[in-house]
């Protein structure tokens, strides 16, 4: 198959997941209990696992590594060409608040490179995707009038996307390096997108992500020949490490 003809895969499966997740979301008894194996939030994450799992495997053959799945051996998985990165519901905090801001995110990576991903917002009804050599979109077709495109920032602000839910002192001295800075608040892998929308020009990372976070949204940026750049080394961020927590990471336009 070639690399677009995942797409109508990864998009079904990230809207399914969606209606699940909506389903607990939207459950009269969402306050009942927040924490726990029980929890709405545990429901729901378990749920969403599932429908993308059934739907990669009855079309794919490649491996699928997510965060409910994430006790594969690294000896098992290093040799792996191709895999499914997932995360089934992004946002813990913002799904908890109820504020809409959480994902779905599903990405192909190739030899530690993401090339192909999928960002769903179900409650925003936000769809991205995209990949390496793909373009970048908004919606569910490869057509013009929904590829995204970068909209040059003509102000003298500098907007700097900062996490609603993990500011911290090191991403404030950064922030305060600028003359005239604006910072704008997403959650989830919502962060990425407001770079993709042109909506931010910085995400600057200094808290901790695991490469499920990061993987899908990257994908979609390199539709836009933009990079998730290692802030340690200065080159792109590599997945299915050993150790699968990112380092600290830049994405500037």
């Amino acid at each position: 198959m070639e690399l677009k003809e995942y797409l109508p895969i990864i998009i079904d499966a990230a809207r399914d997941a969606g209606i699940e997740i909506l389903e607990v979301y939207n459950s009269d008894d969402f306050n009942v209990e927040k924490k726990g194996d029980d929890s709405p939030l545990t429901k729901a994450d378990r749920l969403a696992h599932e429908v993308i799992v059934k739907k990669l495997e009855e079309h794919t053959d490649f491996p699928i590594l997510s965060e409910e799945g994430k006790d594969i051996p690294y000896e098992e998985r290093k040799d792996w060409e191709y895999f499914w990165m997932v995360d089934p519901l992004d946002g813990t905090k913002e799904f908890i608040k109820q504020n809409g801001e959480f994902t779905v995110n599903i990405a192909l990576i190739h030899k530690n490179e993401p090339i192909l991903g999928v960002v769903y917002a179900p409650v925003l009804d936000k769809l991205y995707f995209g990949g390496k050599d793909l373009g970048a979109y908004m919606g569910e077709n490869m057509d013009p009038q929904h590829k995204l495109e970068l909209i040059e920032n003509e102000t003298d602000t500098v907007r700097i996307v900062a996490s609603r839910s993990h500011l911290n002192d090191e991403t404030a001295n950064y922030i305060e390096k600028f003359d005239n800075a604006q910072t704008v608040s997403m959650g989830s892998s919502l962060k990425f997108m407001l770079i993709a929308d042109s909506e931010a020009d910085i995400y600057p990372r200094f808290a901790p992500t695991m490469e499920w976070d990061t993987a899908a949204a990257h994908a979609v940026l390199k539709g836009l020949d933009l990079e998730v750049i290692n802030m340690e080394d200065d080159k792109p961020l590599r997945y299915n490490k050993e150790n699968l927590l990112n380092p600290h990471f830049l994405v500037k336009r």
